[in-house]
């Protein structure tokens, strides 16, 4: 994928970044004045909030449709009505941690803080949401980011690549990639690698997006690193026994969105939906049961940590832009430093080689990464016996988890991807 125009003109970049954030509370200095409209256009400036109200009170689409397309659009930039965890205040409360149930020692080898260092928040009106501000040690996001470009893409696991080329052609997606990413400038005409195509991958118990189901017959290992990762977050959040089953990776770029939707193919629900970040920002927007219900807007930076549980579990939800990181450079600071060479006994996280870390840097300039995990079946549970499916993954169908690439709308995709 070409980058987004501000990814290619770094002062229009900037410009916008301080537009956006000021509007939003979280850059340096005020909002930029705006001209006074003639007194005959004059009216009353709405805020988010009011803004947000009333369009949930038109008519036609639901109000999730509605507040989605408004904060797709590329011109918001005032974005005061986003929920920002690094300042809470309002709906927001603190969120208390099951901080023994994971050992220090658990932690440092999942490349996380001490529970007890842990930020974690709810939000009035979404019992079992917990939101959990980057816990993750300096240096260990790193780890993440080149599993999900370098490793987790390999087979056998599954990718939207499979889907229209050869298998033979995307075996290595990361070694036919990586001069290229290297060697990537500011021209929107340079050709995309196969990475930069990547829109998901799926792990372990790989979900269908054709029959929206899960099956015994199409499974491969799943990753050990990111499951004993997942399971220290899920008990610290009061899930001990957690078993990470089935993963989904999206891949997302500067024109991107996740439609509409709730994860509710696995057989069990009353495990936690787990949701990591890496890379550039986002809004996120948390539903309720139906679709009429507004959501709440909120932004997800690097390292940020999503738990959806109980009432929350089946809430519908959905990304609709991804924004560049708010400290107006290429990465965020989080993501500057190395790893430590002293890592603990039994470190799930390893070491990236200064080459491997150029690569997936450059990738991240523009892009943004999310893992989710979850618990698909009960302890002692099966599936159920099923004909005429094969279990193979077809494309992803209206308000799955893809993604809508602003130049492919000439064939009308959903609005709300």
């Amino acid at each position: 994928m070409s980058k987004s125009p501000l990814a290619r003109r770094p002062a229009a970049r900037t410009a916008l970044l301080a537009a956006i954030w000021s509007a939003a509370g979280s850059g340096p200095g005020p909002a930029p004045a705006l001209p006074a409209p003639p007194r005959s256009a004059a009216r009353p400036r709405r805020g988010p909030a009011e803004m947000a109200a009333a369009l949930t009170r038109e008519g036609g689409e639901d109000a999730f449709r509605r507040l989605f397309r408004f904060y797709r659009q590329r011109e918001a930039s005032d974005l005061r009505g986003v929920v920002d965890f690094s300042a809470p205040g309002g709906q927001v409360f603190r969120s208390q941690l099951s901080i023994s149930s994971v050992s220090d020692q658990d932690a440092y080898r999942a490349g996380l803080q001490p529970v007890s260092q842990w930020k974690a928040y709810g939000l009035n009106g979404y019992p079992g949401f917990i939101f959990i501000l980057n816990p993750f040690l300096p240096g260990c996001q790193r780890h993440w980011v080149k599993q999900c470009l370098k490793l987790y893409p390999q087979k056998p696991n599954v990718c939207n690549l499979d889907l229209h080329m050869a298998p033979e052609k995307t075996i290595d997606l990361w070694g036919q990639s990586k001069e290229q990413l290297r060697r990537k400038g500011s021209s929107k005409w340079e050709p995309r690698s196969l990475l930069e195509k990547l829109r998901w991958v799926t792990l372990g118990y790989h979900y269908n997006w054709d029959t929206k189901k899960y099956s015994a017959n199409h499974h491969t290992p799943f990753p050990s690193d990111l499951a004993f990762l997942s399971e220290q977050v899920a008990t610290a959040c009061g899930f001990r026994g957690f078993q990470a089953q089935a993963g989904i990776l999206n891949y997302y770029h500067f024109d991107s969105s996740l439609g509409i939707h709730v994860d509710e193919s696995e057989l069990d629900h009353s495990w936690p939906l787990l949701s990591f970040s890496f890379g550039q920002s986002s809004i996120f927007l948390l539903g309720g049961l139906k679709r009429e219900e507004a959501p709440t807007a909120m932004f997800m930076h690097s390292g940020d940590i999503m738990v959806m549980s109980g009432f929350s579990r089946l809430l519908y939800h959905a990304v609709p832009r991804v924004l560049p990181n708010p400290e107006g450079t290429a990465l965020p600071s989080c993501l500057d430093q190395a790893l430590s060479s002293d890592l603990p006994a039994g470190s799930v996280v390893e070491h990236s080689s200064d080459e491997d870390w150029q690569v997936c840097a450059k990738y991240l300039e523009s892009s943004r990464i999310n893992m989710t995990v979850r618990q698909v079946l009960a302890e002692g549970q099966k599936f159920p016996e099923e004909s005429g499916t094969n279990g193979k993954s077809q494309a992803p169908s209206e308000d799955d988890h893809c993604q809508e690439n602003s130049r492919a709308k000439r064939h009308k995709p959903n609005a709300d991807r």
